[in-house]
């Protein structure tokens, strides 16, 4: 009987033993693989070649940057032709010479290149103010900033300003044949639309002029109501 116990103590002891051998085997194994890498070392690459790719880049955006310097003023004054109508300022049609007539104005107040920086202040106000008097146009306030050389003043002193609302621009298009506008409002008065005897197709709707302004040019209607 003791030799059974005996036999069976030692059983279980190498089992425990094989136990705790296989789990620190398993923690060595998941150590060993969740171990920080080694960082490899950049490799030395040609640096000519690296210097020239990085001088062709510069170039580029240098480029880039001078060609949206010379549409930066061009775009700007497209927008104030596009949407004169919507600003307090006056309808401006430029003048044939008028671009010779600002390079003259220029070379009076001392500016020969007309892509060169106004020189100061003062400068730039002479010559400005030499340009509105001569052709009646004035840069706004808004925009003095944007000019900064004598071509910016002629590319601005080219653009048109049509100060119409485009329903009234449309007066002086010639449109298709299929298309037509009707500029004028058609408002209904049963003194004047005698058709049919005076009768509306809404006959307890009323058209009510409230404006000061069309208050002349169109007469207004209230129409009877039986109820209330």
């Amino acid at each position: 009987m003791a030799g059974i116990i005996r036999s069976t103590l030692a059983g279980r002891n190498a089992v425990a033993l094989l136990t705790q051998k296989s789990v620190d085997v398993t923690c060595f194994r998941y150590a060993s693989s969740n171990r920080v890498k080694r960082i490899k070392k950049p490799e030395i690459t040609n640096r000519d070649a690296n210097q020239a790719k990085a001088a062709a880049m510069r170039a580029e955006a240098e480029e880039q940057s001078l060609l949206y310097e010379g549409k930066r003023f061009e775009s700007v004054a497209q927008s104030l032709s596009a949407r004169g109508y919507l600003r307090a300022i006056k309808p401006y049609t430029p003048p044939e010479n008028v671009a010779k007539q600002v390079l003259k104005l220029a070379k009076e107040n001392g500016l020969t290149d007309a892509r060169k920086p106004f020189g100061g202040m003062e400068k730039k106000f002479a010559f400005l103010s030499a340009c509105g008097k001569a052709l009646g146009h004035w840069v706004p306030n808004s925009m003095l900033h944007e000019v900064q050389t004598v071509e910016d003043a002629t590319i601005f002193y080219q653009t048109p300003i049509d100060t119409r609302l485009p329903l009234d621009a449309i007066r002086s298009v010639e449109l298709p044949e299929n298309l037509h506008i009707q500029q004028d409002y058609v408002r209904f008065h049963p003194e004047t639309d005698t058709m049919f005897g005076g009768k509306s197709a809404f006959p307890k709707s009323s058209t009510v002029v409230t404006g000061l302004k069309y208050k002349q040019k169109y007469r207004g209607h209230e129409a009877k109501k039986s109820w209330p």
